[in-house]
């Protein structure tokens, strides 16, 4: 599909610009190394864009590649699970700022690492593998995953791999960004953000909005980010790292200052017009209160 072909060719180079500058040991996805992050600040409660409390680390294996905080092993607490699919042709490397502001903030995040996500065969492979290491216990994960909270997300087709995998009972919610038009969301028996960019000429918006229109048996919540193109979530995620950990938190983590940047009358996304071109939210999601996502 045009779609498809229009993606490859800048993903496919900025993953090689991105595996060049990293250095090597990020970039070998075919054997599992742990690179280790310098520690982050911890951020304010209400600053989702903000780096969270943990150091991370990187473990990069055959089929997924984990960033997760770093003395997980030593952690108090059980870490929920974010599943991530590429988009066409790229590689975790090439969302790598996303990831790690994730583990930063206290999620595991399992990121397949096939350039062709959209069945979601890896997604669920992740799922699958942190479930077998959270059962180990000569593994850093042992009994500090928590597989009662798991969520979906994705880049362009791993968007859409991110609503095909949102049919699995394991799910708790799901993230599509700028989904590809491969999946159907009337599977999905779970919450719902669909991101667009208000600029994206690969993934319409409208596209996006088809998907949000056809979510009305779940909550679901369009949000278009002002200025965005197709790429503004690659690299630096910028506008994306906050909204994306507010959802999160609020779905896997309970957090009530979370939910309410996208539940009841105060929702905080709906009125921050700097950073959004256009919000909308189904009647599900109108009749979620702020407190309890």
């Amino acid at each position: 599909m045009l779609w498809r072909r229009n993606l490859f060719a800048p993903l496919a180079a900025l993953a090689l610009a991105l595996t060049a500058s990293a250095g090597a040991g990020t970039a070998a996805a075919a054997t599992d190394t742990t690179v280790v992050a310098a520690a982050p600040a911890a951020s304010a409660a209400d600053d989702f864009g903000a780096p969270g409390p943990y150091a991370t680390a990187v473990e990069v294996g055959a089929i997924t590649t984990l960033y997760y905080p770093r003395d997980i092993a030593d952690s108090d607490r059980r870490h929920p699970v974010i599943v991530w699919g590429n988009g066409t042709g790229g590689v975790p490397l090439v969302y790598r700022d996303l990831m790690l502001h994730w583990a930063s903030q206290g999620f595991v995040v399992a990121a397949a690492n096939t350039p062709m996500s959209n069945l979601g065969i890896s997604m669920r492979a992740g799922i699958d593998m942190l479930t077998g290491r959270n059962a180990d216990p000569g593994s850093v994960f042992f009994d500090r995953v928590d597989l009662e909270n798991i969520g979906a997300s994705g880049h362009s087709q791993g968007g859409a791999a991110a609503i095909v995998v949102g049919s699995d009972p394991r799910i708790d919610t799901v993230l599509p960004i700028q989904p590809g038009p491969l999946a159907n969301i009337n599977a999905v028996r779970v919450p719902a953000l669909l991101l667009a960019g208000q600029k994206d000429s690969i993934v319409f918006p409208a596209l996006v909005k088809a998907f949000y229109n056809a979510a009305d048996h779940i909550p679901a919540l369009y949000g278009e980010v002002r200025g965005a193109d197709h790429f503004t979530v690659v690299g630096d995620p910028g506008p994306f790292a906050a909204p994306t950990t507010a959802w999160f938190r609020a779905h896997l983590m309970g957090d009530r200052t979370a939910g309410a940047q996208f539940f009841g009358p105060g929702c905080g996304i709906c009125t921050d017009t700097a950073t959004w071109s256009d919000v909308r939210r189904n009647s599900l999601a109108l009749n979620v209160p702020a407190a309890t996502p």
